[in-house]
C-alpha cells in the first residue's frame, strides 16, 4: 500500500514544484494589452512592386527595460517600476513594428514587408530603436520615442530621425488608461514616420 501511494505522491509534489518554478500558479493579469492601428490596409487589395521599391520594416531594437511584456514607469532619472497588472500580448517592439507596417501600408500604398518575408532584395529598409514605450511619472504621460533609420535600397545612403509622442494618462496609472494612451501615442509616431517616408 505504501509503495502504491508513493508514486502518485511524488508526481504531485514534482508538479507543484514545477508550477512554482515556471509561474503556473502565479497571478495573471485580468486582460492583455495590444496596439490597434488607426489605419489599416483594405482586405483583399493586391499590390505589386519591383524589388527596389519595396519597403522592409525591421523590428526595432529596445533597451533592457522594454525587453519585457510589462509597461515601465520612469519614476526619476535612475529608477523604473512597472504598471500593476499591465501586460502586452507580446514584446512592445514587435507590436510597434506591426503597427508601423500597417500604417505605412494603408496610407502609402507601398508593398511593405517585414524581415521574415523578403527573400533576396528587401528594397528600402526601415530600422531603428524603440527608445521609450511606457510612462513618465514625472509628467503623468505615456511616452513613445522611436529613433528611425532609413537605409536606401542597396545601402547607398542612411538617414536618421527621432520621433516622439506623449499622451496624458490622467491621475490613475492603471493598465487600461495607460494602454489606451500608449496606443494613441504609438499611432501618432506611426503617422509621423509615414509622412517622413513620403506618405
Amino acid at each position: 500500500m505504501i509503495r502504491r501511494l508513493r508514486t502518485p505522491l511524488l508526481i504531485a509534489i514534482a508538479a507543484v514544484s514545477l508550477s512554482a518554478c515556471i509561474g503556473l500558479g502565479g497571478k495573471t493579469p485580468p486582460f492583455l494589452l495590444t496596439l490597434d492601428a488607426d489605419a489599416a490596409p483594405p482586405a483583399g487589395a493586391a499590390r505589386t512592386a519591383a524589388d527596389a521599391s519595396t519597403l522592409t520594416i525591421l523590428i526595432p531594437t529596445a533597451p533592457q527595460k522594454l525587453r519585457t511584456t510589462r509597461i515601465p514607469v520612469q519614476q526619476d532619472n535612475s529608477s523604473v517600476t512597472y504598471v500593476k497588472d499591465a501586460q502586452w500580448v507580446e514584446a512592445p517592439n514587435r507590436l510597434f513594428q506591426r503597427l508601423v507596417s500597417e500604417t505605412v501600408s494603408a496610407r502609402t500604398g507601398r508593398v511593405v514587408l517585414d524581415e521574415g518575408q523578403y527573400l533576396t532584395a528587401p528594397g528600402e529598409q526601415l530600422a531603428g530603436q524603440l527608445m521609450e514605450f511606457g510612462v513618465d511619472a514625472r509628467t503623468g504621460e505615456a511616452v513613445v520615442a522611436y529613433q528611425a533609420m532609413l537605409v536606401a535600397a542597396g545601402g547607398k545612403s542612411v538617414t536618421q530621425r527621432r520621433f516622439e509622442a506623449r499622451e496624458a494618462i490622467g491621475d490613475e496609472v492603471a493598465a487600461k488608461p495607460v494602454g489606451e494612451a500608449l496606443t494613441r501615442a504609438a499611432n501618432k509616431v506611426a503617422g509621423e514616420v509615414t509622412g517622413w517616408l513620403g506618405g
